[in-house]
């Protein structure tokens, strides 16, 4: 038998829904015992961290009443040392890390990522690393912090509090060493939830502007976007990664890939993903209202 959902288990569930400890099975809202394990769980092991979905074995019963079974002896557990990865970034290649760089050394940061790259880029690969390794030491039971010279570096409004939820679900602290934001942040503490709430609010903005562009677009018969490089199936999948696991649109757009056209093999962005699901929500309200 895959024993996969031992990995699983051995963390308490992330999800404020659910918030199963270590142990047991994820539940619903419903209090029954769920079918998968959510993301935010599973992501916790370094090498499930890749994978779209871990069932819930048949030992558990999946659809059940849900019962707390007993926790592993290592649970709770006190952390075991501190580690600090730091990151910096320049938006351009002509400006310089150096400030950066040597505010993260003068902090005691030794293991530094670093890249030049633009705000407005959806994909910061040194970024995305320091992130991966920083949540695959936390899953070892040691404290990690992600250090930064100041918020802006990591980036701003919606970015930065969707970056705060990843690091959150992974228990991994963020510290500022200069800025509004300046000082060290635990993942339960304030900063984090103000994050996740602002990142909520902007993406409520962001579609009502959206909707309401669109809308005064087909009053005047324009026609909205592109040559489309969705299809059924990728819908399917990002609608189930949505509904079912709760995940960000930019989680959504990581784990689907396009299969026709000149983008083939690419992966589409949130923003796509954004007007693909928004679309058939748009379709589906129409049908049910008709």
């Amino acid at each position: 038998m895959n024993d996969d959902f031992k990995l699983v288990e051995s963390h308490a569930c992330p999800m404020s829904t659910c918030a199963a400890p270590a142990g047991s099975p994820c539940r619903t809202g419903k209090a029954k015992v769920a079918i998968q394990y959510h993301t935010a769980r599973f992501r916790l092991v370094p090498q499930l961290a890749k994978a779209l979905s871990i069932p819930t074995p048949a030992v558990r019963k999946p659809g059940s009443v849900w019962t707390e079974l007993p926790r592993p002896a290592s649970a709770g557990a006190e952390t075991v040392g501190h580690v600090r990865l730091g990151y910096a970034r320049a938006s351009t290649a002509r400006q310089s890390l150096d400030a950066q760089l040597d505010s993260l050394a003068e902090a005691g940061v030794t293991r530094v990522f670093s890249e030049k790259i633009s705000t407005r880029a959806t994909i910061r690969p040194e970024l995305e690393a320091a992130v991966r390794l920083a949540g695959e030491i936390r899953s070892s039971g040691v404290r990690v912090t992600l250090v930064v010279h100041e918020h802006k570096r990591l980036g701003r409004g919606i970015e930065l509090a969707m970056l705060a939820e990843e690091l959150k679900a992974s228990d991994v602290g963020l510290e500022f060493l200069a800025g509004e934001l300046k000082g060290s942040h635990d993942p339960s503490g304030i900063v984090f939830t103000v994050l996740a709430a602002m990142s909520g609010m902007e993406r409520e903005y962001i579609r009502d502007r959206t909707l309401e562009g669109h809308e005064s677009a087909r009053n005047r018969g324009k026609t909205i976007g592109g040559a489309s490089v969705t299809d059924p199936d990728m819908l399917s999948m990002a609608l189930h990664l949505r509904d079912e696991k709760e995940m960000s649109l930019r989680d959504i757009a990581k784990r689907l890939v396009i299969t026709t056209g000149m983008k083939k093999g690419q992966h589409p962005s949130p923003a796509t993903v954004m007007r693909m699901l928004r679309e058939h929500d748009e379709q589906a309200a129409a049908l049910t209202s008709a």
